[in-house]
C-alpha cells in the first residue's frame, strides 16, 4: 500500500457492491480510493462506471472476470459483493492468489457450512491478510449502543434475546438468483445470518442447538424462473439455544411492510432488560428494582456517519473501521471474524434443516458436514 492510501477492488457491482462504492467514497480523505471492479454482467459494470462518475471517483479500470481483478495488481483490498453461491469460489481464490488481498466479504461468509470451513482453514495459512465478514449490522447505532450496554453487565447475565424483523420481500436481484435455496443457502442463512450473529454476541455464547418452524406462505408465489417456482420462505420462527444456558428468538416476517420498525432487538438479564428499534433508532433500558417507570428511552446517533446509505450507516462504519485498521492505527484482529461468519451460517442451516425435519437440530450435526 502507497502510505496513507488503500486501493480497493469491487467484485459484483449489484445494488450492494456499487453502495460499497459509495460508503467508500466518503472515506476518500481517509485514504480509501476504489480504483477497480469486475462483474461477468455487462449492466452492473455500465451502473458502477456511471456511479464512479457521478462520484467524481478516479477512473476505474473494469473486468470481467475476478481473476483479472486479481492479477491486475491494482488493488491490495477485495470488496466481495456478487451473489451468495460465488462467496466460495471467489474467496478461494483471492486466498491463494500470489498477491496477498485483504478482503471483505458480503454475508453469508458462504451458503454451506463445508464451505466456511475451507475458507476458514485456507486463511489461516495466510496470515500476511485480513478477512473480515460483512456482518455490518452490529454498527448500526441502536444496536451498538445495546451492544455497548450488554457488555457493560448493566442488565447482568443475558438470559434471553429476542429478535423480530418485520419488512418486505426480497429484492428483486440480477436473474432472480435470489429466489432459489440452492442460490442463497435459504432464507434463513441469507438474510438471518445477521441475526444470529448479533444473538451470539449479546449471549456471549456459543450456539448448542436450533428449531424452527417457517414456510413460504405469501411472496414470490406466482413467480416462475426457467419453469421453477422460488422456494425460499417468507417467515420463520427459530429458537437457538446456547451453552451458557441462554436462549435466542428470532420471529422473521417478509410480508411486514406496515411495521413502523424493521427490527426490534429485546435482551434481557436477570437484572434489567434492553431495547432496540430499527430505523427508529432508539433505545430502552429498564432495571427490574425500579419497574416500568424506571424505564428510560434515548435517540442512538453516531456523529461519525457521513453517509447512512441502505443500513443507517452501519456500512460506512464497518469500512471505516476496517481501512483503519489496515491504515495501522487500530490493532487487533478484524471486528467479525471468520469463525463468526462460519457460526452464523451454521446456526441458519440449523434452522433451515430443523424446518425440513420437524426437530431440534444441534449444531455439531451441521459443523459436521
Amino acid at each position: 500500500m502507497e502510505k496513507g492510501v488503500v486501493r480497493y477492488g469491487i467484485v459484483g457491482v449489484g445494488m450492494m457492491g456499487r453502495e460499497h462504492m459509495v460508503n467508500l467514497a466518503h472515506l476518500r480523505t481517509d485514504g480509501a480510493v476504489v480504483t477497480c471492479v469486475a462483474d461477468p454482467h455487462p449492466p452492473s459494470l455500465d451502473l458502477a462506471v456511471e456511479l464512479a462518475r457521478s462520484l467524481d471517483s478516479p477512473l476505474l479500470a473494469v473486468f470481467s472476470d475476478h481473476h483479472q481483478l486479481l492479477d491486475s495488481r491494482l488493488c491490495d483490498v477485495v470488496v466481495v459483493s456478487s451473489p451468495n453461491m460465488t462467496h466460495f469460489e471467489i474467496l478461494m481464490d483471492i486466498i491463494n492468489h500470489q498477491k496477498p488481498h485483504h478482503v471483505l466479504v458480503e454475508k453469508p461468509l458462504c451458503t454451506s457450512v463445508e464451505d466456511c470451513k475451507k475458507v476458514v482453514n485456507a486463511a489461516n495459512q495466510r496470515p500476511d491478510i485480513v478477512v473480515q465478514v460483512g456482518l455490518e449490522y452490529r454498527y448500526i447505532p441502536s444496536v451498538a449502543k445495546l451492544i455497548g450496554i450488554v457488555k457493560s453487565g448493566m442488565l447482568g447475565q443475558v438470559k434471553m434475546v429476542a429478535i423480530r424483523e418485520h419488512r418486505f420481500p426480497f429484492l428483486v436481484k440480477v436473474n432472480n438468483w435470489n429466489r432459489f435455496n440452492v442460490n442463497t443457502g435459504g432464507t434463513l442463512v441469507e438474510k438471518c445470518c445477521h441475526f444470529f450473529d448479533l444473538m451470539m454476541l449479546f449471549a456471549a455464547a456459543n450456539p448448542v442447538r436450533v428449531m424452527a418452524s417457517g414456510s413460504i406462505d405469501v411472496n414470490h408465489k406466482d413467480e416462475i424462473y426457467d419453469g421453477k417456482v422460488p422456494d425460499i420462505i417468507d417467515n420463520a420462527f427459530v429458537i437457538v439455544e446456547f451453552d451458557n444456558g441462554s436462549r435466542g428468538m428470532l420471529d422473521l416476517c417478509m410480508f411486514a411492510e406496515g411495521s413502523k420498525n424493521e427490527q426490534e432487538i429485546s435482551v434481557v438479564g436477570d437484572i434489567g432488560k434492553g431495547e432496540a428499534f430499527v430505523p427508529e433508532s432508539i433505545i430502552r433500558v429498564g432495571l427490574r428494582a425500579e419497574g416500568r417507570t424506571g424505564v428510560k428511552t434515548e435517540k442512538a446517533e453516531d456523529e461519525r456517519i457521513k453517509y447512512d446509505g441502505l443500513h443507517h450507516g452501519s456500512s460506512y462504519l464497518e469500512h471505516m473501521h476496517l481501512l483503519s485498521m489496515l491504515k495501522g492505527e487500530r490493532l487487533g484482529a478484524p471486528a467479525v471474524r471468520l469463525t463468526d461468519g462460519l457460526l452464523s451460517v451454521a446456526i441458519g442451516v440449523a434452522a433451515q434443516l430443523s424446518i425440513e425435519k420437524g426437530r431440534f437440530i444441534a449444531i455439531q450435526e451441521v459443523l459436521q458436514e
